[in-house]
């Protein structure tokens, strides 16, 4: 075990809507732009607000999630990625102690405070109340004394009276009031179905909206105060994730399915896996690319929307999340690229989609044809899929063995008909029990997203079944 010391802050909150996303990316930026190297961190499986992360820290957003990786993994993963940084902001999930439904304070915002010893600063929204914020702090500080509730920065302010009434009141529940940020819609960041637009597909105007939630919190917090609290946190004990390292749980082998070969990479020769990008497959974890990397692979990023053709040398493909439905008629007419990707599943190669792969893979999706690889049809619907899951899979295949079991989580608001091929990729054991995506040949497509940190052996499995296909007849020539 090695003892590093790391300044950190969870900035939490005690409910969703009241400001965590605006004040700690507007603090991650402040921080930067104070010429400090900031961390940017997200507990739970959120992508799009570690995209807003990255863009004020110019590093990459990394997601902390008890869940789906565990809570031995999370320190590790927080170590990895903070490693060489002066200062790490880790942004909360929904209310401070909401975790995964119906088991206590697993993957809440609270456990992972304590999993890395860090204080919490509580962001309020003000909006409608005085004095009672002090109860609301007292209450929230008070229920866990395992939590370090070590300061409070008041969001949605309306005036200099309303802000004089709220430190007021404060005084009196023993919490710092470290900041107060007023209403502003300059900070605002437009939503849709699944939650905020991502990064990618606002470009100029996300990055305003960065600059501008810094200058809020510049003007309303005690940023001297926040960097001495982060830096009051105790070292952490642990020993940092490595991508190329197998932690505790690993198999010792990744054995590829039965149609395949070749037990591995060799050094001299590294399959192209390509990963699908751009505003319309925005959904991915850093550490999947940094897993497939030390597993021998070279990974290439291309955009379906504008690229017509897979990279050259192809032997592999990763689709994750995204929002293909807003981009449904330009997926669609971008036909070269569909038949080259149902080209590829057809000569076996390993074709990994979640989520939003799921539809592009799909016949059709609401109404338009998609790259027909799965025997289903895709359509938006007016019922929200949210939560996390546990799950088997059904047989072997290019990402995992029959009987391997993972935590995944599905966000979605589309359905497939039918929901689940022959050959299921998932049987889900919790909450619900049901079958769900595809497994044939190479092709592996569902809706559950899995984060491959806590699904040691993934990434190997996947490529040494890309070597596999790089060393035979598939591939793209």
């Amino acid at each position: 075990m090695v003892s590093t010391h790391i300044p950190r802050l969870v900035i939490a909150a005690p409910a969703s809507g009241s400001g965590k996303t605006t004040v700690a990316t507007g603090l991650m930026r402040a921080f930067a732009d104070a010429g400090l190297a900031v961390s940017p961190h997200k507990v739970g499986p959120d992508y799009i607000d570690p995209g807003y992360h990255a863009l004020a820290t110019g590093r990459p957003g990394r997601n902390l999630d008890a869940y789906m990786c565990g809570p031995d993994r999370v320190a590790p993963l927080f170590l990895h990625g903070a490693a060489g940084c002066d200062v790490a902001v880790v942004e909360g999930v929904m209310g401070l102690y909401d975790g995964a439904s119906g088991q206590g304070e697993l993957a809440s915002t609270a456990h992972v405070a304590k999993l890395l010893k860090a204080p919490v600063v509580l962001v309020v929204d003000a909006s409608s109340q005085s004095r009672s914020v002090a109860a609301l702090v007292h209450g929230f500080a008070s229920w866990d004394p395992e939590v370090r509730v070590a300061g409070v920065i008041l969001n949605k302010v309306g005036s200099d009276r309303h802000e004089a009434l709220l430190r007021e009141a404060l005084t009196e529940s023993g919490v710092p009031v470290l900041g107060a940020v007023r209403r502003a819609e300059q900070v605002h960041t437009p939503s849709r179905h699944l939650g905020l637009v991502p990064v990618a597909e606002r470009s100029t105007e996300a990055t305003d909206a960065v600059a501008a939630q810094a200058a809020r919190v510049r003007e309303g917090c005690d940023l001297e105060g926040l960097l001495a609290l982060a830096r009051s946190a105790p070292p952490l004990v642990d020993e940092p994730w490595a991508p190329h390292g197998l932690r505790a749980g690993a198999p010792a082998s990744h054995p590829v399915p039965a149609h395949k070969t070749a037990t591995g990479p060799h050094p001299e020769s590294r399959p192209v896996i390509a990963v699908a990008g751009g505003p319309a497959f925005t959904f991915s974890y850093a550490e999947h690319t940094e897993l497939l990397r030390a597993a021998g692979a070279e990974v290439v990023t291309f955009d379906p929307l504008r690229d017509e053709a897979l990279p050259e040398g192809t032997a592999a493909l990763v689709i994750g999340g995204g929002f293909p439905e807003v981009y449904a008629p330009e997926l669609s007419a971008n036909e070269p690229l569909r038949k080259e990707v149902a080209a590829l599943a057809a000569t076996g190669a390993p074709v990994v989609a979640e989520c939003a792969g799921l539809l592009y893979l799909s016949r059709s999706l609401d109404g338009r044809p998609m790259c027909g690889v799965l025997p289903a049809d895709a359509r938006m619907s007016g019922r929200l899929t949210l939560g996390y899951r546990e799950a088997v899979a059904i047989a072997d295949n290019v990402l995992a063995q029959a009987g391997t079991r993972v935590r995944g989580h599905e966000f979605h608001r589309t359905v497939t008909e039918p929901g689940a091929g022959g050959t299921p990729a998932w049987g889900f054991t919790h909450p619900e029990r049901r079958t769900e995506g595809f497994v044939r040949d190479g092709v592996h497509a569902s809706y559950l997203h899995v984060h491959w940190a806590g699904a040691p052996g993934t990434a190997a499995r996947l490529v040494a079944a890309a070597a596999a296909t790089a060393g035979g007849a598939g591939g793209r020539q």
